[in-house]
């Protein structure tokens, strides 16, 4: 039950869209069973005590044991209070192979999903291009 929680609170703060939960679940479960770094953008920015904006180096090699970038599998305990529809999303996780997601451009909240590094590459390239264009407005 602990496990499930956890994971539940990083779903809940990967992304506000119900509709995308129960695949970014299975996102991190089908990372949690090849032993693939879950690599969590709110994990990092929780552990160095930031509650969001924009991730740097800096936040995803911190040694807090939150960072699930620099350690293995789930966190010590949540990052946040997940509601049941968060632990409905873990529980019922939509079945598929995505291994990675990046934020989509366009501030939509939603995710673009990737089951190979090449192309979540592509997706990060057009997020950052994104990113650093709204910088510049």
């Amino acid at each position: 039950a602990h496990e499930v929680i956890t994971l539940a609170s990083i779903v809940k703060a990967e992304t506000s869209n119900l509709g995308e939960a129960p695949r970014i679940a299975r996102l991190y479960l089908n990372r949690l069973r090849i032993g693939m770094p879950l690599q969590s953008d709110p994990t990092a920015l929780f552990g160095r005590r930031k509650s969001s904006g924009r991730v740097y180096l800096n936040d995803i090699q911190s040694e807090t044991p939150y960072n699930t970038y620099t350690f293995k599998g789930l966190p010590p305990g949540p990052i946040n209070f997940p509601e049941s529809t968060y632990v409905d999303a873990v529980l019922q996780a939509e079945k598929h192979r995505y291994l990675y997601m990046c934020a989509e451009p366009g501030g939509t909240g939603k995710h673009r999903f990737a089951t190979n590094l090449g192309e979540h590459e592509q997706n990060r390239t057009a997020y950052i291009r994104w990113l650093n264009n709204q910088a510049r407005k």
